[in-house]
C-alpha cells in the first residue's frame, strides 16, 4: 500500500477528522507561503524592515500607513479562490464530521464552503472601527487609499492577529476541543514553526496523525503517516484512488 492509499482508508475509517492547515494549502490558490524559499519573509526588500516586524502591533501603531501598504499588497488577494484541497475538505464535510483548523487569514475554507472553520489568526474579511467598532468588509479596506477610515473617523483595524497580539481565546478554545475529540488529525502546509499554535498538536489523542508539507516539520517522527509533497498533487492522486 502507497501512501496516498493508506491516506485514503485512514480517512475512510475515520468518524471525526481535524485538517489543521497553513499557508502551503492556499499556494494552488495563488497566495504565496511564508518560509519557504519563495516564501514573503524570503522575498527581496528594499526597506531595512522585515515582514515580521511590519505585521506586528506596535508596527501597526505607529507606523499605520506603512502597515496598510504592505498589507494591501503582500496580506490581501481578493481575487484569490479555493482550490482543490479547499474543496475536498468541504466535500469530505457531507459523510464525515470534518472540522478546520487553519492558521491562514485568506478565509478560503468558508468561502469554499466548510462550516466548522477556526480561524485562530484572524480573517482579512473582517475589520473594525478601533473607536465606534463599525464592521467593514475586506474590499472597502482594499480599496481605500491609503489608512482605512470609519465614517466616525476612527482607524480601521484587521482583525487579523498581528505579532505581539494574543490570539482570541473563543476560537483557540473551540479549536483545542475539536482537536482533543478527533480521531483523526491532517496537518496541511504548514511548517510547524509558529507558536503557539503549532503546540496544539499536544492536545491531539486520537488514532491517526498525518503530516503533509513540502518540508519536515518537528513533528514528523510522532506522525502515523508522512507525505512530502505539493497538497494540490496529493488531493488529485487522492480522488483517483
Amino acid at each position: 500500500m502507497n501512501k496516498i492509499e493508506k491516506l485514503k482508508t485512514i480517512i475512510e475509517k475515520s468518524n471525526k477528522i481535524v485538517v489543521f492547515t497553513g499557508a502551503g494549502i492556499s499556494v494552488g490558490s495563488g497566495i504565496p507561503d511564508f518560509r519557504s524559499e519563495n516564501g514573503l519573509y524570503n522575498e527581496k526588500n528594499d526597506s531595512l524592515v522585515s515582514p515580521e516586524e511590519i505585521i506586528s502591533h506596535h508596527f501597526f501603531v505607529k507606523n499605520t500607513s506603512k502597515f496598510y501598504k504592505f498589507y494591501k499588497t503582500k496580506m490581501i488577494y481578493p481575487n484569490a479562490k479555493p482550490n482543490i484541497a479547499h474543496i475536498y475538505f468541504k466535500d469530505l464535510s457531507n459523510t464525515k464530521d470534518v472540522t478546520i483548523v487553519t492558521q491562514n487569514i485568506d478565509g478560503l475554507d468558508k468561502i469554499a464552503g466548510s462550516e466548522k472553520v477556526y480561524e485562530i489568526h484572524g480573517t482579512i474579511h473582517e475589520n473594525y472601527c478601533m473607536k465606534c467598532n463599525k464592521f467593514y468588509d475586506m474590499k472597502y479596506v482594499f480599496n481605500s487609499s491609503d489608512i482605512p477610515m470609519c465614517s466616525c473617523g476612527g482607524i480601521i483595524k484587521p482583525r487579523v492577529v498581528l505579532y505581539e497580539e494574543p490570539l482570541y481565546d473563543d476560537v483557540v478554545n473551540k479549536a483545542i476541543k475539536a482537536i482533543h475529540e478527533s480521531d483523526t488529525m491532517i496537518i496541511i502546509g504548514t511548517s510547524l514553526a509558529v507558536y503557539p499554535a503549532a503546540s496544539y498538536i499536544n492536545y491531539y489523542n486520537g488514532s491517526n496523525l498525518v503530516l503533509i508539507n513540502k518540508t519536515p516539520t518537528p513533528y514528523d517522527k510522532i506522525a502515523n503517516l508522512v507525505i512530502y509533497d505539493d497538497i494540490i498533487k496529493v488531493i488529485n492522486e487522492l480522488k483517483l484512488q
